[in-house]
């Protein structure tokens, strides 16, 4: 293993391994003869440096959560810090990558790997999220910042050897927004590692005696919808007059603390369970406990054309889904979904309404998203294309 080319992966949105996608990336390429190692932020109580399951993680403490633009843009100068002299601590231990991945957002590692391209490392864009439509979906404008998050996202493709992409919508905007040949631009889907995401036996404590739970996590940003679920939850509870429903509504983002007091606000602390981030066990007991999987993500210039890693663990633990009607999530969904239109919280509550009104409606959607998850999502599917630009770049 010595001599195996080392790929170093770069990843400021979320702490490994809690990123799913990019930890199935990282065994995927430790299993397959390749030497990794990950720079990351820190989780809570987390080492500086870590050899986890064979792939060496680098970590640094994170800035405080974005509010603003400003702070936005103070995130993204001292991330860029920390990472790159992270980097150089990884090539001296390690040697010179001879792959650097960068996952975004943000889009300004491509200046890392300008740099380190003059040592002899490739650099290869693994693209998460289209960083314009995230300032316009948040912000609610374009103008300056949308502009200068365009010339970045320019400068990263065109630094990149290869560029990776999560759906066949991403891929259109590297072509046609980019300039990236086609050749050079590949499809690897955030698919689900359905032998870890599996349902388990349910936990009647998670309903806290009601008769349904009905679940969401994810970040929880101004794009995310998460405001949509719980005025959503408040039409149910206090005008539908609902008293039979649990919710559990996990995760966190820039908007926690201000939906956690939206939840206080509204009277909703006895029928919602909102801790913030949670370990993946007691994640995996409430998807093994809940009746219906919530994607409130609104239509936005984002939200159509991206896709939703919930939405998959939704379906590959059986659960029907509740999303709106977006392209990239009626792709990924199919059949195990239903799409609400209007976005309102109203629409939302009157489908969840008549979705539980309907048992042998939600087995057959729960039915069609795990069949989806296992034999056309899954991990196992996505890592060959993945694998691939690695082996062509290397030449192995």
């Amino acid at each position: 293993m010595k001599d195996a080319p080392l790929v170093l992966i770069l990843v400021q949105n979320l702490p490994l391994p809690g990123d799913r996608r990019v930890w199935l990336e990282c065994k995927s390429l430790r299993d397959n003869g390749y030497r990794v190692a990950a720079i990351t932020p820190a989780a809570p109580g987390d080492p500086a440096y870590e050899l986890h399951e064979g792939v060496h993680l680098y970590k640094y403490a994170p800035p405080k959560e974005t509010s603003s633009i400003a702070s936005f843009l103070w995130e993204f100068v001292y991330c860029w810090i920390r990472t790159f002299f992270l980097t150089l601590r990884v090539t001296r231990r390690h040697g010179v990558p001879a792959v650097i991945q960068s996952c975004n957002p943000p889009d300004t590692f491509w200046l890392i790997g300008l740099i380190m391209r003059v040592r002899g490392s490739i650099f290869v864009f693994d693209q998460h999220d289209l960083n314009p439509e995230v300032y316009e979906s948040r912000f609610h404008k374009r103008g300056f910042f949308y502009t200068g998050l365009k010339l970045l996202e320019r400068a990263t493709y065109k630094t990149a050897r290869e560029t990776i992409v999560t759906n066949e919508s991403y891929a259109e905007v590297a072509r046609r927004r980019g300039k990236v040949p086609a050749e050079r631009v590949t499809v690897v889907r955030t698919g689900p590692d359905t032998t870890v995401l599996t349902p388990g036996a349910p936990d009647e404590a998670t309903k806290r005696g009601r008769r349904y739970l009905v679940h969401f996590h994810g970040v929880m940003g101004p794009q995310d919808g998460v405001d949509i679920v719980i005025r959503m939850i408040d039409y149910v509870v206090h005008e539908k007059q609902r008293t039979d429903i649990s919710f559990s509504v996990l995760g966190k983002g820039d908007e926690y603390t201000t939906l956690r007091a939206m939840v206080t606000d509204l009277g909703l602390d006895d029928y919602v369970y909102m801790p913030g981030r949670v370990s993946d066990e007691e994640l995996f007991r409430y998807l093994s406990s809940a009746d219906v999987g919530l994607s409130a993500d609104p239509p936005n210039p984002l939200n159509d054309v991206s896709t939703m890693n919930k939405t998959m663990e939704y379906m590959a633990f059986g659960l029907p889904v509740i999303a709106f009607d977006l392209k990239e999530t009626r792709f990924s969904a199919g059949e195990s979904a239903v799409y609400v239109t209007p976005a309102t919280p109203k629409a939302y509550g009157d489908e969840l309404l008549r979705l539980l009104k309907q048992p042998e409606e939600m087995d057959a959607m729960g039915r069609a998203g795990r069949e989806r998850a296992v034999n056309v999502l899954d991990w196992r599917f996505q890592s060959v294309p993945y694998l691939a630009v690695f082996d062509r770049l290397t030449r192995r």
